[in-house]
């Protein structure tokens, strides 16, 4: 069987966490949280990089850090993962959805602006796959109706939209190290902001409501409850991990980048003979070759899809449910305007395997088998 995924495992991370327990504090924000958060901080140009437990959780920590209020309305996209809603639900928000873009599967930017209403108070950008959204005219939107940006990059990470690296565009940027992603510490993520007004409610808030990280800093002689916060610091086994990863960075990428061309010259073929399409990279878009994704004609073909390949020993999946269909969805938010492609798009794409250990082998496998299906 051909899994769809298998994280990664490429040099010193097993190395890197037995140094961590000799190291003697196994608890959040020591050495190896530090290099990862230096790593992030050089590597972007960001102001501020701060590992979390998940990016669900730096998804909250930008909620709260952006003060959503009860009734506050935030617009994002349908075709996402529940955590970037449940993020600012929890904050009391009602979820204004609108439609996307049948090309990037992205958050349609000539939506964005007929869903502002007085109650509105950030706009939530969802790069899908690595693919940048129209970030230019979302910032000008923003800027003109004084809203908040805050970039759900989860699969952002190492993709670029005009040379800025996503997740370093809104005011703040959330990354996934989730073990399905490019670098990983199996659970975890990052929060990404240039504000420097914000650093110290951001580390009280990550600290458990506590002034902690002012402590260890020699600022204060005891540390206090002194706000609202919540447990957010990972383990320092998982930033262990995650460290090994980003020192090799180049040779992920550069596997990943090389099995995506591979599909995407292979499948050209099918798309040219109108059988399939393939995924749109947008001009001015640098993707990191998350995934790989085709989308059949409709939701019966890609089930048959699915079960061919299953039948062929590979695991391939569907994505997102939309969230305006879900019970959720419809009890904490709306959609806005007319769903011309979130359901009708969602309900033809299929994912392929797409991992580091993937071998070249088993990738022309899996297109040989995509092709049977359509022979």
């Amino acid at each position: 069987m051909i899994d769809f995924n298998r994280p990664a495992m490429v040099g010193k991370e097993l190395e890197y966490i037995a140094d961590a327990v000799r190291r003697g504090a196994l608890c959040g924000d020591g050495y190896y949280s530090k290099q990862c958060s230096r790593w992030m901080k050089e590597r972007y140009h960001a102001g501020h990089a701060m590992l979390t437990t998940s990016c669900t959780h730096a998804l909250e920590m930008a909620a709260y850090l952006v003060d959503i209020q009860p009734g506050d309305e935030v617009i994002m996209p349908s075709y996402t993962f529940v955590s970037t809603a449940d993020a600012f639900v929890l904050r009391g928000a009602r979820i204004v959805f609108t439609d996307i873009r049948p090309d990037t599967l992205n958050l349609d930017e000539k939506k964005v602006e007929a869903a502002i209403t007085p109650r509105t108070r950030a706009i939530v950008p969802v790069h899908y796959a690595g693919v940048a959204c129209e970030m230019d005219t979302i910032m000008d939107i923003a800027a003109a109706f004084r809203l908040k940006v805050v970039e759900d990059a989860a699969q952002g990470v190492e993709s670029e939209y005009k040379g800025k690296p996503l997740g370093t565009i809104g005011d703040f940027g959330c990354f996934s190290f989730h073990e399905t992603k490019n670098y990983t510490m199996g659970e975890g993520g990052a929060l990404l902001f240039h504000d420097d007004s914000m650093l110290e409610r951001a580390e009280i808030l990550r600290e458990k409501g506590t002034d902690r990280s002012r402590f260890f800093r020699g600022q204060v002689d005891k540390y206090r409850w002194v706000d609202y916060g919540s447990s957010y610091l990972p383990s320092e086994l998982n930033a262990a991990y995650l460290y090994a990863q980003l020192e090799e960075h180049d040779k992920i990428n550069e596997k990943r980048l090389s099995l995506w061309k591979l599909y995407h010259d292979s499948f050209l073929d099918l798309e040219e003979s109108g059988l399939v399409s393939r995924p749109v990279i947008p001009e001015g878009c640098r993707h990191n070759a998350h995934m790989y994704y085709l989308k059949a004609k409709d939701l019966e073909e890609r089930t048959r899809l699915i079960g061919w390949l299953r039948e062929k020993g590979i695991y391939s999946v569907f994505h997102y449910v939309p969230l305006h269909s879900s019970p959720a969805g419809q009890k904490f938010g709306y959609f806005s305007g007319e769903d011309r492609y979130t359901t009708r798009e969602s309900e033809r794409l299929i994912r392929l395997p797409m991992f580091y250990d993937l071998k070249p082998e088993e990738a022309l496998y899996i297109i040989d088998a995509v092709h049977a299906f359509y022979a």
